[in-house]
């Protein structure tokens, strides 16, 4: 079974007028998910994510400084990016914490896999360091909190945004028991990622040019990504799932259609199944093309409960 993770609280972030990043994405991804092919699929909300379970990943002067950043009205600027609001935080905690009730659902065998539509996103989030959009770092929680509330030895974190995710290549630069796998554009923001960015030999980076389209992706994919997947075998696959690769997004200028994202589902499904008895959870990224963002979002969901 599939669950989809979704609250009312992710479009309630506030972001500044013409921000990219902004409610009705979440608008959009819910009309989606409410069509054929995914409506009945079973929906879920969670608790906000502990404190406890944050500060595995960022150390606690971080986040104490970011919750008492809240303002009581407007926006405040966190980054020339990164704006936050009334309930900003209040999303971003709920978000992690639907990672982690994700994660908790999968590996009590609850669901074969999970689904977070959730807003902000995370993946720019470094340990001591909110940007891109991003405050917390939702994979790296999830990731982390797997391995210390269920003893799950080998995590992969496979983020196919178009945005490379310097914040959990951060968070897991020197931990071999996670590998972190990211193809990405470049040049492009925020200026990471370059594949001679090894970590403790954890961090694979597949920086593709601008203009590259399905063909040559899904080379990269099988030739690089895929083999790197297959020779870790983690016990757990955690995706960082950016559908602003898409070739209609304005934040990029990869050439990705509907059909490479069911692909690259696809080929996740096929890894989950052969190394960690199908265990996988999905984390909603960017994807900034509202059209584009909910059939890539619904196609994405209709294939994990499908494939």
């Amino acid at each position: 079974m599939t669950l989809i993770y979704i609250d009312p609280l992710f479009a309630e972030h506030a972001t500044p007028r013409g921000h990219p990043e902004r409610a009705e994405r979440h608008v959009a991804v819910l009309a989606a998910l409410d069509g054929d092919g995914t409506a009945a699929i079973p929906r879920r909300t969670a608790a906000a994510a502990s404190y406890a379970a944050i500060t595995a990943v960022h150390p606690s002067s971080h986040v104490d400084k970011l919750l008492a950043a809240v303002p009581s009205s407007g926006h405040i600027a966190i980054d020339a990016d990164t704006t936050m609001a009334p309930r900003t935080m209040d999303a971003a905690l709920l978000a992690s914490g639907s990672a982690i009730a994700a994660v908790d659902a999968v590996l009590s065998g609850a669901a074969a896999n999970a689904f977070v539509a959730a807003r902000p996103p995370g993946h720019h989030a470094e340990r001591s360091r909110a940007m891109g959009f991003c405050f917390i770092n939702h994979v790296a929680i999830a990731a982390r909190h797997a391995q210390r509330a269920h003893g799950v030895g080998r995590v992969a974190i496979v983020d196919f945004d178009v945005h490379h995710g310097n914040g959990t290549q951060d968070a897991f630069w020197d931990d071999p028991s996670v590998l972190y796998v990211s193809t990405h554009q470049s040049p492009l923001y925020p200026g990471t990622g370059e594949a001679s960015e090894r970590g403790a030999g954890n961090i694979l980076n597949v920086p593709l040019a601008p203009g590259t389209s399905g063909p040559a992706y899904r080379s990269a994919f099988d030739g690089t990504v895929m083999p790197a997947l297959t020779e870790f075998a983690p016990e757990l696959l955690i995706l960082s799932a950016g559908f602003d690769a898409h070739a209609h997004d304005p934040l990029g200028g990869l050439l990705l259609t509907d059909e490479d994202f069911v692909w690259i589902t696809e080929r996740m499904m096929d890894l989950a199944t052969t190394s960690c008895e199908g265990r996988m959870v999905s984390c909603l990224e960017g994807g900034y093309d509202l059209s584009a963002l909910g059939r890539c979002v619904a196609a994405h969901v209709a294939t994990l409960a499908t494939h």
